[in-house]
């Protein structure tokens, strides 16, 4: 080999070590760009564990560090998953120095603050997830709409506000859009189906999103979920759902979408034969007409349909519920409550061998229980039928729902006794039968229930003596019996131990212990006849008051009631039935707002209106407010003092503690008002000093019944 080769062959080997220390040089020095900004992040943040990111140490490669991931070559860093790791803290703007990034997942942590625009220098970013945090008081960045290379981009679940760049809805490279839960609002633009043409998920849910629903949506005809519950949307239905063959979740519910006419529902027909449906959702909306018989032909793998609520300002779902639901064998929950469905309940439903919840309730169907519908093993979280015209017996069957958490019959003409069978139902969490024509004993099978934490048997005809062993419930904490032909001793063990947890009025053959062993009845009598007299001269003395009070003002006003002639017990309102009736807790519907509680105007059951006082539990103290407001009013009666209906004390759409006080809604504003001259007569005249006089004589006796009396 000669020299010229050999000197040739040196000085190629020569520039290759060179170069290639350059190389590793300068992909050193990005790397540790990498490091610094991932140092910047952790300094910004503290966990719940600080062993989370021990691992980030300034020494050592980022490559190894928890929920790092580099390139195959080790020279840049490519994924940062820090996902459900407890992480308090915001988003350090240096994270946009990670300029090979192409996933970024910070979701279900507790991070604060703004998104810094500095994610928009992330060009090779493809998946970007920051969804249940607590990111506030910002808008979302113009500059995230640089991300060409963008697949998904997920901002759920925030506390962000303001409206949706427009630059964002011309992104064509998304493919999953979601920004649900925040507190948007604006607009969704008419043609979002153009300009994002590679959409699958669009998830708005849960903000304030104006507008009608873009008919544009329907022509992406690989689209799998559209999601836009929740929102203020008016309008109606777009033509076109027959064009998406892939779509799996439609959900529009609590909008203010409207049809009218029996043909009002007949867009249903147009997602027949999608055969991949799992979910529809079109509940709490304005839209009216009859159930197609089409629905039957609905994808036999839809699992959950929502069609309830639907009767606000006087717009309901009418007509039967088509037998051919029942072909919807997959069902897991449905829901067609609030509604103006008559007719009897399809023996077809005995086909939902996968359904776990069902809500029939606040209709108007008639005829029997089908015993077909209890024999469904499946349901495992409630099943309600309550306010229809049902009649007749309570079938053996309902041994069947051994699995139920919660029994709702209410509110309905069932008559007979209560079957013994009711002692199977070993889930049972809440059991309510009020108002109802039930005769004969309570179950004494009803001990066997030992997780049972709400009975109400109230308005009913239930006679004999209360199973003693009922006191041996230790879970349970409401019983509700009043208003029976209940007899003999009153237990005074377990619940009845807390006189505020048992309901037992309008049973007058009811004794404690000391009043029941007189022999004969002869001491029963002598307190009751004490009891009466009592009685008549209390409301003697209220009568005498009352009059003077009205003579004094020259004028009283009766106030509505809701109770019944039978002295209806009104059970607990739930989060789902207050959401319908404040329209999803309306902005419109807002009446008050105060240090930790919003009041809003709402429609309650049969169109009563109501006063929701929503507490904001994310305040201290406001817990403290709601039980001890519970405990005030639960038992006050006087004029000058709001009625008290009912509480809620539930879990929101988010899983979040809710509480809430329901009042009478007093149709002539607040007081604060006519104090202020804010509000006036009709003839235009405030509050003269007679008026403002008789304002502060009835504050003082409202004032001194709550104090002394």
């Amino acid at each position: 080999m000669n020299s010229p080769y050999l000197a040739t062959l040196f000085a190629i080997l020569v520039a290759i070590f060179f170069s290639k220390n350059v190389f590793l040089g300068a992909e050193s020095a990005t790397l540790s760009t990498d490091r610094e900004a991932l140092l910047s992040f952790k300094s910004r943040v503290s966990m719940e564990q600080p062993n989370v990111l021990s691992t980030w140490e300034p020494n050592s490669s980022p490559c190894n560090w928890t929920g790092v991931v580099c390139n195959e070559l080790g020279q840049r860093v490519v994924e940062l998953d820090l996902s459900d790791m407890g992480i308090t803290g915001s988003i350090s703007p240096h994270i946009g120095n990670l300029s090979f990034l192409r996933s970024l997942q910070l979701q279900h942590n507790r991070f604060k603050g703004t998104l810094s625009d500095q994610l928009g220098n992330l060009f090779r970013l493809r998946i970007m997830n920051t969804s249940s945090n607590s990111i506030e008081d910002g808008l979302i960045p113009s500059e995230l709409s640089r991300l060409r290379n963008l697949k998904q981009l997920d901002l759920t679940i925030n506390n962000l506000t303001g409206t949706i760049p427009p630059s964002i809805y011309n992104m064509s490279s998304l493919v999953n859009l979601a920004m649900a839960s925040n507190d948007l609002w604006g607009d969704i633009p008419n043609d979002v189906g153009v300009t994002l043409p590679n959409l699958l998920i669009l998830n708005l849910c849960i903000n304030k999103f104006t507008g009608t629903i873009p008919g544009s949506l329907h022509n992406l005809t690989t689209v799998q979920v559209i999601r836009l519950a929740d929102n203020l949307l008016h309008g109606t239905v777009p033509q076109g759902l027959g064009n998406l063959p892939d779509l799996q979740m439609y959900n529009i519910g609590f909008n203010k979408i409207v049809s009218s006419g029996e043909s009002g529902l007949d867009f249903i027909a147009s997602l027949t034969n999608r055969t991949r449906l799992r979910f529809l959702a079109i509940d709490g909306n304005l839209l009216e007409g009859v159930i197609p018989e089409s629905i039957g032909n609905l994808s036999k793998v839809l699992s959950n349909l929502y069609m309830g609520g639907n009767h606000i300002h006087g717009n309901r779902i009418s007509g039967i519920i088509p037998s051919s639901l029942g072909n919807l064998q997959k069902l897991n929950d449905i829901d067609l409550s609030w509604n103006a469905l008559v007719g009897s309940i399809p023996t077809s439903f005995v086909n939902f061998g996968y359904l776990i919840s069902m809500d029939l309730s606040h209709n108007k169907l008639n005829g029997s229980i089908p015993k077909e519908i209890l024999n469904l093993p499946s349901l495992r979280t409630f099943f309600k039928l309550s306010n229809n015209f049902l009649s007749g017996p309570l079938p053996q069957e309902v041994r069947f729902l051994q699995g139920v958490g919660t029994i709702d019959l209410s509110g309905n003409h069932l008559s007979g006794n209560i079957p013994m069978s009711i002692g199977m139902c070993k889930s049972l969490e809440k059991l309510f039968m009020a108002n109802n024509m039930f005769s004969g004993p309570i179950p004494d099978t009803l001990v066997e229930v030992r997780g049972l934490e709400t009975l109400d048997l109230s308005s009913n005809q239930l006679s004999g003596s209360v199973p003693p062993d009922i006191q041996n419930l230790n879970a349970l904490q409401l019983l509700n019996l009043s208003f029976n032909n209940l007899e003999g001793e009153i237990p005074t063990g377990g619940v009845f131990s807390n006189i505020s947890r048992v309901h037992l009025d309008g049973n007058p053959k009811l004794c404690l212990y000391s009043a029941c062993e007189n022999s004969g009845g002869r001491g029963v009598q002598l307190i009751l006849i004490s009891v009466i007299i009592t009685i008549a001269v209390i409301l003697t003395l209220c009568f005498t008051v009352g009059l003077l009070f009205y003579i004094r003002k020259g004028k009283a006003k009766a106030m509505a009631s809701f109770d019944s002639s039978k002295g209806q017990q009104h059970q607990m309102v739930s989060y789902y039935e207050l959401r319908l009736a404040t329209k999803n807790f309306n902005q419109e519907n807002q009446i008050g707002h105060g240090s930790f509680r919003t009041v809003y105007k709402g429609y309650f059951r049969e169109g009563i209106t109501i006063a929701v006082k929503v507490l904001d539990t994310q305040i201290i103290g406001s817990r403290k407010s709601f039980f001890a407001e519970c405990l005030a009013l639960r038992n006050t009666r006087h004029r000058n003092l709001l009625k008290l209906i009912t509480s809620c004390s539930s879990l929101d759409f988010k899983n979040m503690e809710f509480l809430a006080l329901v009042y009478e809604f007093m149709s002539n504003g607040s007081l604060d008002d006519w104090i202020k001259g804010k509000r006036m007569n009709v003839d235009g005249g405030g509050l003269d000093i007679v008026d403002r006089m008789n304002v502060a004589t009835d504050v003082a006796s409202a004032i001194n019944y709550l104090h002394h009396e």
